[in-house]
């Protein structure tokens, strides 16, 4: 009978595409991941792949197989890391989160301590390279952090939370050429405040500007987003950045939010843990509380300037 263990390792080769690239993401050897796909077609009685070499490509058969693959993996998940709401769950965990994240992360902390008081939790910031770097390291139980940029790792799990449409955000009373009125001309006719281009955020900045072919006239940059969209909202200048979920820019009376065309990018939130942590229902019920619907999050005051690496 089929295994949960090999709808993943199925899974994992669909992705990868080579049953190499496959077993050192399910963490076993490539003879093992062979023949657990051996023994999947067996059971199933019908072929799964094309294979060319060592690539191997799912056929039609394969492609019918894999959505109802990924429903019984994520049944499973379920089934292991949601836990009555009535059990009670202790221990301590350490848990890590962009700046832009943090308000939000310490309410969903504190929401479960309130119901579990056996529970310790500690939650910190950083960058999201070092955050991942952390959790790598078993430093971190989980943290989340920007996805764009972070490199794949076999021992990692990525949980995508939500993504923030990149947006020009201009004073209230802002305007360009009349002749002229596009986000590209907004973002070229008054003075441009950067975020750090060093950064992750300040990557997707510089790349929703190629895509606008915008040449901005620049005169400052910083790499703390509500410090950028301060000086925004006090007419200094314009930027371009992720819009933050729940910041409540659009109802903010000061600012202008002018969205990007989708070419322009967005920046992905995720939840990051490590396959194998005992942690995992913990793990779970943080990112639930973490999604959980809430008021709207707010700048976090005196942030440190690293806002989300």
């Amino acid at each position: 009978m089929t295994s949960i263990r090999t709808l993943r390792t199925f899974l994992a080769v669909a992705s990868e595409g080579s049953f190499t690239a496959a077993a050192e993401r399910v963490a076993l050897t490539q003879a093992a991941v062979g023949l657990q796909m051996r023994g999947l077609e067996a059971d199933l009685q019908r072929a799964l792949f094309h294979r060319t070499g060592k690539a191997v490509e799912l056929n039609e058969q394969g492609r019918e197989l894999l959505p109802l693959a990924r429903q019984m993996v994520a049944l499973h998940e379920q089934m292991r890391h949601n836990p009555a709401a009535s059990a009670p769950m202790e221990g301590t965990a350490h848990l890590g989160g962009v700046v832009s994240v943090l308000r939000r992360l310490v309410q969903a902390t504190l929401r479960l301590k309130a119901r579990h008081p056996a529970l310790d939790l500690h939650v910190s910031t950083a960058k999201s390279h070092v955050l991942v770097a952390q959790v790598v390291a078993g430093e971190l139980d989980a943290a989340i952090v920007v996805r764009d940029f972070a490199p794949f790792h076999a021992s990692l799990a990525w949980t995508a939370l939500y993504r923030e449409p990149m947006v020009l955000l201009a004073p209230a009373g802002a305007s360009a050429d009349p002749a002229e009125p596009t986000v590209r001309a907004l973002a070229e006719s008054q003075p441009f405040i950067r975020f750090d281009r060093g950064e992750h955020t300040g990557q997707l900045v510089e790349r929703a500007l190629h895509r606008l072919r915008a040449r901005p006239q620049e005169f400052l940059e910083l790499n703390a987003i509500e410090a950028i969209a301060d000086l925004v909202r006090s007419g200094l200048g314009v930027t371009v950045l992720p819009l933050l979920h729940g910041a409540g820019w659009d109802e903010d009376p000061r600012l202008q939010v002018l969205r990007l065309p989708a070419a322009a990018g967005n920046r992905q939130i995720a939840l990051v843990h490590a396959r194998a942590t005992p942690r995992a229902a913990l793990i779970a019920a943080v990112r639930r509380e973490f999604q959980a619907p809430g008021p709207p999050a707010g700048p976090v005051a005196d942030a440190a300037p690293d806002e989300d690496g």
